[in-house]
């Protein structure tokens, strides 16, 4: 983990676009990244795959810079944001996960009721270190050009995981503790949340410059309705957002927090509430109609991904609706959920080039 008295070390930061929104001040261009940018629609990174496992890449600090600073060299996106996956919370409790072609995770030994206790909790943060070290090595290599992106996942989303054993059409075995097992869900969530925190501010020390909670990554919020997200979802997000604010404060370091919660249309207002700087939004909602709920507050999105499959006449053209309904104010650009596998370099480089061309 690096030494906090070492944070100078790091190089000046040369573009804080998205630091200067998040403050309330006018950056020079809107900035944009996108969620997934350094994956599998860079024919480099298939190459890269062909030689390394996925969770090698994520535990291996050299290789997961290396994937990290790929969409960094390619594209003229605003920040770069650590190659890992939300999965690894679960590895270090001792899950076994394995990233299947065509299928993606599988967990071998899904929690359940009777193995809860067996949850390998001690020092559960400590065994992610090696994502502090792929951080702590690519905010050196990225010299300064663009911020670092930390993340993990949220509680009630690493929990589907972890009781499914991968992703679900109905997330009904993980659902089933909220009506019939409430106590344990609780109590499988506050575990959760406990490293979670840790985490982060793991993340923190190591050199993130923010930090992202998916509450998302296989739709899990979107599963929920409003009575279940505000007893199992709300309190531990705003937990993590105010104990992981309160350890930046004692570090005496400026890390905004990002959340993004997919298909949680219903608990927008509240989310505000939540604490946290950037509230990210799907493609499903209207920018228009975010900023008649949400105010003045800095939102993260939301262009659908199938959009970048247009002409370029039709990409700029959504990139121009969607900045309309938001207006140019306190706003990060980014897609509404992660890049697409098939999706064409070109068209990433139109809806870059269409963001930055905007008049502000």
């Amino acid at each position: 983990m690096t030494d906090l008295t070492k944070q100078q070390d790091f190089p000046p930061l040369k573009n804080d676009r998205i630091l200067k929104v998040i403050k309330g001040e006018e950056p020079d261009k809107l900035p944009i990244w996108v969620m997934r940018q350094a994956g599998r629609y860079m024919p480099k990174f298939r190459e890269f795959r062909k030689l390394h496992s996925f969770f090698e890449i994520c535990q291996t600090p050299e290789l997961a810079c290396e994937v990290t600073l790929m969409p960094i060299e390619r594209f003229d996106f605003d920040a770069a944001i650590i190659f890992s996956d939300i999965l690894v919370i679960p590895q270090a409790l001792g899950l076994e996960v394995e990233m299947k072609e065509s299928v993606g995770p599988v967990i071998k030994n899904p929690v359940t009721i009777e193995n809860l206790n067996d949850l390998n909790t001690e020092g559960a943060a400590d065994r992610l270190n090696y994502v502090g070290e792929a951080i702590t090595l690519t905010r050196k290599r990225l010299n300064g050009k663009v911020p670092l992106i930390g993340f993990a996942g949220a509680p009630w989303t690493l929990m589907g995981y972890m009781i499914e054993g991968g992703g679900s059409k109905t997330y009904s075995k993980s659902k089933k503790w909220l009506y019939a097992h409430e106590t344990e869900a609780h109590r499988l969530l506050k575990i959760l949340t406990d490293v979670i925190i840790d985490y982060l501010i793991l993340q923190v020390k190591s050199g993130a410059q923010l930090l992202q909670i998916f509450e998302s990554t296989n739709r899990n919020a979107e599963y929920l309705n409003e009575y279940l997200f505000d007893r199992f979802c709300q309190p531990y997000l705003q937990r993590i957002a105010i104990e992981v604010k309160n350890k930046i404060a004692e570090l005496k370091l400026d890390v905004p927090m990002i959340l993004f919660a997919k298909g949680s249309h219903y608990s927008l207002e509240k989310q505000k509430s939540l604490g946290y700087d950037v509230i990210g939004i799907d493609w499903t909602i209207s920018p228009k109609t975010v900023r008649q709920i949400l105010g003045d507050q800095v939102v993260q999105g939301n262009l659908d991904p199938c959009a970048l499959y247009a002409s370029p006449e039709g990409i700029r053209a959504h990139v121009d609706e969607m900045i309309k309904g938001f207006g140019t104010g306190n706003l990060v650009v980014n897609l509404g959920h992660g890049i697409y596998p098939d999706m064409s370099e070109e068209a990433v480089e139109i809806f870059i080039d269409a963001v930055h061309s905007v008049k502000l």
